[in-house]
């Protein structure tokens, strides 16, 4: 792809996101929605390989059809309130239909099969922006509009989504498919503290685009694709490994590291209103996420591949340096536990 062909698209997609995220008009923010679908599509599809052509007809199909359903809702929403305001959702039918689009554009469970087929069609780099930017619009959506939106579906969808995420990561070998999975789970949180703590929601929305910004950048510099090239990693680049560990015990929620403060604050929040069963599903649920992470640490750091050679290391060693993203994402990503009190 050209570099002028690069820069009109990646410009696409950053203010795709914009006008929907600035926009207080529901024709506006629909029209930030088309333009971040359509300037994502040829870089889905851009490696010319039937998987990847499959993958961005999956991905048009299932936004355009979220995109109708916001109209849809909106337009509904208009005629019996008489204003096109985001925040001036009250219809019932328009609450109902604007969650499912939600939840088809964000990919939370039930409307979430579209994302780990979408992921593996796509090169890492993609997958990493279909992850992290692609998610932003339709979260600054749910954010401007969670207090009107029907509390016990939001709180369904969640638990729905974490078990989903857990399940449907457990049989899994390729790496952006668990990293799918791992979305699903994730948003199901986002989703289930949207309409109780806007700020956590959006403290949890900032870590999980932290933690799979370093865990991407890793498969991206280490070219992992499966869970057996994991067992590699530690022969080319033992820096690698570490990292890798310690970001995917991140994504598990395990403490002391960043992302425990988003399951600390909203479990504590849950108990706060008298939730405690679904805190309870909750956390259970999450034990299933953090079996398919302990997996890739035990495959990243205790397996080693079969060689034929005695020493540890490869016989020409090829030194990854860093990238610019990782250096910065990995402080981000293990060590934010100590300033939680600042941030919420």
């Amino acid at each position: 792809m050209s570099p002028l062909t690069s820069s009109i698209i990646i410009s696409s997609l950053a203010t795709g996101t914009i006008i929907t995220a600035s926009s207080y008009h529901w024709l506006m923010a629909w029209i930030g929605l088309e333009i971040n679908t359509l300037a994502i599509l040829p870089m889905i599809s851009k490696k010319h390989h039937p998987r990847s052509t499959e993958a961005a007809t999956k991905y048009f199909l299932t936004q355009a059809a979220a995109s109708a359903l916001i109209l849809f809702s909106s337009t509904i929403n208009a005629q019996h309130t008489g204003t096109w305001d985001i925040t001036q959702l009250t219809t019932t039918q328009s609450n109902v239909l604007f969650t499912m689009a939600l939840a088809l554009k964000l990919g939370i469970a039930p409307a979430h099969f579209w994302l780990p087929e979408v992921l593996q069609g796509s090169t890492l780099n993609t997958a990493l922006i279909i992850s992290t930017w692609q998610k932003l619009a339709p979260a600054s959506l749910l954010f401007m509009t969670a207090n009107n939106l029907p509390n016990t579906l939001l709180l369904i969808m969640g638990i729905l989504s974490i078990l989903t995420g857990g399940w449907g990561g457990l049989n899994q070998t390729q790496l952006r498919k668990i990293m799918a999975f791992s979305s699903i789970a994730h948003f199901g949180w986002i989703l289930i503290i949207s309409y109780m703590l806007t700020h956590i929601m959006t403290l949890n929305l900032a870590i999980y685009i932290i933690l799979s910004t370093t865990m991407f950048s890793v498969l991206i510099s280490s070219n992992l694709k499966t869970i057996k090239d994991t067992m590699m990693v530690s022969t080319s680049s033992p820096t690698q490994t570490i990292l890798m560990t310690l970001t995917l015990l991140s994504l598990g929620g395990l403490p002391p590291l960043s992302g425990f403060i988003p399951k600390w604050l909203i479990l504590e929040e849950l108990t706060n209103q008298n939730l405690v069963p679904s805190a309870f599903l909750m956390a259970m649920s999450t034990l299933l996420s953090l079996f398919f992470y302990l997996r890739l640490t035990y495959t990243t750091t205790m397996t080693l591949a079969p060689n034929t050679t005695t020493t540890t290391h490869k016989w020409r060693f090829n030194q990854q340096t860093p990238t610019l993203l990782s250096s910065t994402m990995t402080p981000l990503s293990l060590l934010l536990l100590p300033i939680t009190p600042l941030l919420t």
